[in-house]
């Protein structure tokens, strides 16, 4: 991974744009989008800047002297000169897919967002939201972090109560609540791998990663595989002990004789 990605709040904030034109225009409809401002280059409570000048010297000139101020500067059609890059967006508000390619591709990021688009319901924005209005209910339910979170990831599993490809999962939110408690998945799960790669993941075993509250790694399983789990499960080195931690656990394992020849 080279880059961050970040969501940044610039709602009624101040941000550079410099430029004309169509790529200019477009960076204006992007940051007025998420509630910016736009002002000129001497505005002093700007802390991010679009440059969208055709001219690539005169784009280079302009960009070294905001980043002097201390500016992050985006340059269109320049990533070496971008300290951050703008991705092609799934909108879903307040859910946000962002799709980046480091400014190698555009058109790329451009067309898995299009695919993106057509897999994810028009309401699913609204599912976010009812759970969000739900906090205080689902906290009064369920007091404790880890089995709330676990109930949750049940809910909005494939085929669960929530389904997030459900086009009407966001009318259930109260009905979820008052249902009888679902069981989320819990104990040792043990994960053969045939291979390291993480493209042979079945979608079980990535479903049971995205849901894992540790991991254990058992032999040499890089880093690529083991971060589709959460980011905040626990990482362990070799088999699970005899009385493993409580949650959800998951035994990554090396069937022998399997790697990259």
């Amino acid at each position: 991974m080279n880059q961050l990605p970040l969501f940044i709040t610039i709602r009624g904030k101040p941000v550079i744009l410099l430029g004309e034109g169509d790529a200019a225009e477009a960076k204006k409809r992007l940051i007025e989008r998420a509630g910016g401002v736009c002002v000129d280059e001497g505005n002093p409570e700007a802390r991010l800047a679009f440059v969208a000048i055709e001219d690539t010297e005169e784009a280079a000139i302009v960009a070294a002297r905001l980043k002097k101020r201390g500016l992050l500067v985006n340059v269109v059609d320049q990533p070496e000169l971008c300290d951050f890059t703008t991705p092609a967006i799934v909108d879903r508000d307040p859910l946000l897919i962002a799709v980046g390619t480091g400014g190698a591709s555009a058109g790329l990021a451009k067309m898995v967002r299009q695919a993106i688009e057509r897999i994810l319901p028009a309401r699913l924005g609204e599912l976010a939201l009812r759970l969000q209005s739900a906090r205080n209910q689902m906290r009064a339910r369920w007091s404790d972090g880890p089995t709330r979170r676990r109930q949750l990831d049940t809910a909005l599993a494939p085929g669960g109560f929530l389904d997030p490809l459900d086009p009407d999962s966001a009318d259930k939110v109260s009905e979820w609540l008052e249902a009888t408690e679902q069981t989320p998945a819990s104990g040792v799960f043990l994960i053969d791998l045939s291979s390291p790669d993480p493209e042979e993941l079945t979608l079980r075993t990535a479903r049971l990663l995205g849901q894992a509250d540790h991991v254990y790694v058992d032999g040499p399983i890089g880093d690529d595989l083991v971060n589709r789990a959460r980011a905040d499960a626990i990482r362990h080195l070799g088999a699970p002990e005899a009385n493993p931690p409580s949650g959800l656990v998951i035994h990554l394992r090396l069937r022998h004789g399997s790697g990259h020849g």
